[in-house]
């Protein structure tokens, strides 16, 4: 049998994802569902990390309420905030380290979702001055695509950090914030979720791999192909899904709200 060019394969494997659906979950949904799988992937640690979704008017952002947690979430918990992290409804408060979140999103048109979270394995990576590196298969949705800050800049509670993080972060879906975690900007609730996730993952491995000895980085050209085929947005889509359903097995009423139907990011 004659082999075919890897390009014929691709092309394939485009087309028939294109048959493929996910669950049409609302912004709300999507948002206390990404929550819940990034508590059971480890990104919980009390009220440290926001996660932030673009609401359905200009200037108005939905986000977990201060003091609820990732691994409590429900749609009925979300809060919306005006573009001065005001809350639009009384008697409600988002977590006050949100507001950097607002200075990328103002830098980046494109971002409808930013997830921010210390967890165990980029924090500790974060201690060391070593930025993401791209030696794994599944470190490959960063290669050039995972900004890094070497300085804490501080409690993000101001507008100083936010300037100095979304500058930091540029054009790319990721940053390792140095003494701090990870943050995640994504066209999609999916994709910043899922992006989240692997970070987590290809830190891990890093941090393991480095007890063994140096590095060996991945050849430039087959990342690339590998993270262009990885963050493609039906790959995400789906990779959402499944951390979904793995989300709803454990409690399938985080989603049931009559607030669920706020905003599309479509």
């Amino acid at each position: 049998m004659q082999a075919r060019s890897k390009g014929y394969y691709h092309d394939r494997v485009d087309a028939e994802m294109a048959a493929l659906a996910a669950p049409d979950w609302s912004v709300a949904q999507k948002l206390a569902l990404a929550c819940r799988m990034l508590a059971a992937e480890g990104h919980w640690r009390g009220l440290a990390g926001q996660i932030t979704a673009r609401g359905d008017q200009p200037g108005r952002f939905l986000t977990l309420g201060f003091g609820v947690g990732y691994d409590e979430a429900t749609a009925s918990s979300l809060v919306e905030v005006d573009d001065d992290l005001r809350p639009v409804r009384a008697g409600t408060m988002p977590n006050p380290a949100t507001r950097f979140h607002l200075w990328v999103y103002r830098a980046r048109p494109d971002v409808r979702c930013i997830v921010h979270t210390h967890p165990p394995a980029v924090s500790a990576l974060s201690m060391t001055g070593e930025a993401i590196a791209v030696a794994h298969m599944d470190a490959t949705p960063f290669f050039e695509d995972c900004a890094y800050l070497a300085e804490w800049p501080g409690l993000p509670i101001a507008d100083s950090e936010g300037e100095i993080i979304s500058g930091a972060l540029k054009d790319k879906r990721a940053i390792v914030l140095a003494h701090h975690g990870l943050l995640t900007a994504g066209a999609t609730i999916e994709e910043a979720a899922v992006m989240a996730i692997w970070l987590e993952h290809a830190a891990e491995m890093q941090l393991r791999a480095r007890a063994l000895g140096p590095l060996k980085t991945i050849r430039p050209e087959r990342a690339k192909e590998s993270h262009d085929f990885l963050v493609k947005p039906k790959v995400t889509e789906l990779t959402f899904a499944y951390f979904a359903r793995r989300a709803l097995r454990a409690d399938p009423d985080c989603i049931a709200s009559p607030s669920a139907d706020r905003g599309t990011d479509r």
